[in-house]
């Protein structure tokens, strides 16, 4: 973990994972203004998780990856890329002299290699297979596999919040259970006949 450092804040109910691009449409002013400055200076900036199950105070560091649209009023969709996860000291209403909120983090440095060993990895490419997904990348990380997943913010929170040497039988468990879901899935479809 490093040593905490301020960053401009975001604060949402979602939790991307690292690698995980994400969607945002940027309406307020004081975030109009964050997305202004990612821009002109290239920074990135935290997604703090404000659900009430984060008693950890984590939150995912991000960094814009373009701008998809800008309209009129000045609002924006926007595509950001999580680069890590970090732990929140405190948050602050301003960051600096902006008006957006910022926040003195500590920033996780996880490794992103960190491969599978075989049995996960052998049973991610069965579930894309069941999902009808043939071309992908050849090697997967742990934290691409979990993107994968579609998990929802519970088990986005437990999955980073496990110990290291818990997080694959984290994931293997819910790559089992969604095929477990897509299988029960393709039997019902033999009992429904159409009119």
């Amino acid at each position: 973990m490093s040593e905490p450092t301020n960053i401009p804040m975001f604060p949402l109910t979602i939790l991307p994972l690292p690698g995980e691009l994400v969607p945002l449409h940027i309406f307020e002013p004081r975030y109009r203004q964050l997305l202004q400055d990612a821009e002109v200076n290239d920074i990135q900036f935290g997604i703090y998780f404000t659900h009430e199950i984060n008693d950890q105070k984590i939150g995912s560091l991000v960094k814009l990856e373009s701008v998809i649209k800008r309209y009129p009023g000045g609002e924006a969709d926007i595509i950001v890329k999580c680069d890590d996860i970090f732990t929140m000291g405190m948050l602050t209403r301003t960051y600096r002299s902006k008006p957006y909120p910022g926040g003195e983090v500590r920033v996780w440095s996880l490794d992103q290699n960190t491969f599978p060993g075989h049995e996960l990895y052998d049973l991610f490419l069965a579930y894309l297979k069941l999902r009808n997904i043939n071309q992908h990348v050849n090697v997967f990380n742990l934290y691409q596999i979990a993107n994968e997943l579609n998990m929802d913010v519970s088990d986005r929170y437990r999955f980073l919040t496990s110990p290291e040497e818990k997080k694959e039988v984290f994931v293997l468990n819910r790559i089992k259970f969604q095929m477990h879901l897509l299988q029960q899935e393709e039997k019902s479809k033999d009992n429904y006949y159409l009119n």
